[in-house]
């Protein structure tokens, strides 16, 4: 017999990979459920399709919502399920991820001339699968707000379960967005199929981790590029992917992601033909950003200092936490030059990036 998940959990906090919460070990103790459940489901045959047959009304067997604040550890209860779950047909994807996935499936769909593009998707991401695990979910765009609900559907009538984080409980998803009205019944397929888990821990686990360090190195070194490393591995324990946002058909890809934290380095964020667009879909996308590697700025890379003024002003917008590696202080970064007197807005707020509650 597996391990219980708890178990696991303990296990990692008497090694000090964690610390002790009751609230993360809560939530775990009720994903057990679920696993064994899965573990003990049949893959096919008549016996599969009994255990997929729609639960009685009242009672949750789809998965679970798991909602809370920015680092409450959300996203590893979920990894450390999702990990232990011994069955095949089991995914882990990043929600904005998943939704650009399927608009592309749909974009290609299309060209077939079928009159509805939406179910063949559906029939294909959900053949073989049993277990979908979204990382922060949100919907900020019309366009997938239309199409969620009947994808959801889809996947449920074909007996996947799903977990997913997010920032929001599921009656703030989308608020205030266009035709919004047509969205809630989504809403409530949610709160039907899924049990929605309120991560109530009163500790920021990422800010904590953080409390303390350095968040601005100057100058670059190799014992600064360490300390960065040592710092991105204490806050993903190793683990990563690479991030690929479709951006109206144009793909800006970061290569260093895990669980709404990314690191990348100046020249692939500002050193490339991207714009405010693409920087705000980064921030819809991230809770954390390490950029390594900012030069001196000035007359000899005007452009790609204009695009890190706007980075940074989308990252400060949107109460991104910032992580950097400079040639200098921001008051020094952009000393002389057309442009060096705007920038200094872009320094102060750096200099505000870097206190100890930014982003809370």
């Amino acid at each position: 017999m597996s391990q219980h998940l708890t178990a696991i959990y303990d296990t990692r906090v008497s090694e000090g990979l964690l610390r002790a919460d009751p609230a993360q070990r809560e939530v775990l103790h009720r994903f057990e459920s679920l696993r064994e459940t899965l573990e003990a489901r049949p893959k096919s045959g008549l016996l599969a399709r009994f255990f997929q047959e729609k639960p009685q009304s009242g009672q949750h067997s789809r998965g679970f919502y798991v909602w809370g604040g920015v680092g409450r550890g959300k996203s590893m209860i979920m990894d450390l399920f999702f990990a232990h779950t011994a069955i095949n047909g089991k995914r882990r994807v990043h929600f904005h991820a998943f939704m650009q996935e399927i608009q592309s499936a749909l974009h290609e769909a299309r060209k077939t001339g079928t009159d509805d593009a939406l179910k063949p998707v559906a029939e294909a991401i959900s053949k073989d699968l049993r277990l979908l695990c979204f990382d922060e979910m949100q919907i900020t765009d019309i366009t997938d707000a239309m199409i969620v609900g009947r994808l959801f559907e889809a996947l449920f009538k074909a007996g996947v379960s799903i977990v997913t984080t997010s920032n929001r409980p599921p009656k703030d998803l989308y608020k205030d967005g266009l035709n919004r009205q047509l969205f809630v019944p989504f809403i409530t397929l949610l709160e039907q199929e899924l049990e929605v888990i309120e991560m109530q821990s009163p500790t920021d686990y990422r800010q904590d981790r953080l409390s303390g360090e350095t968040t601005y190195f100057t100058p670059i070194t190799a014992a600064t590029r360490q300390s960065l490393d040592k710092i991105w591995h204490d806050l993903t324990h190793g683990q990563e992917e690479p991030l690929d946002l479709e951006i109206k058909g144009r793909h800006v890809v970061i290569p260093h992601y895990w669980a709404g934290m990314a690191r990348a380095d100046f020249w692939e964020l500002c050193g490339k033909p991207l714009g405010a667009g693409d920087y705000l879909a980064l921030t819809g996308a991230v809770k954390l950003l390490m950029l390594e590697n900012v030069p001196r700025l000035g007359i000899d890379n005007f452009n790609e200092a204009k695009r890190f003024v706007t980075l940074i002003d989308a990252l400060y917008e949107a109460g991104i936490r910032v992580i950097l590696s400079a040639d200098d202080v921001p008051e020094h970064l952009y000393a002389e030059g057309t442009g060096s007197f705007e920038f200094e807005r872009t320094a102060s707020r750096l200099r505000e990036m870097q206190s100890a509650d930014w982003g809370q």
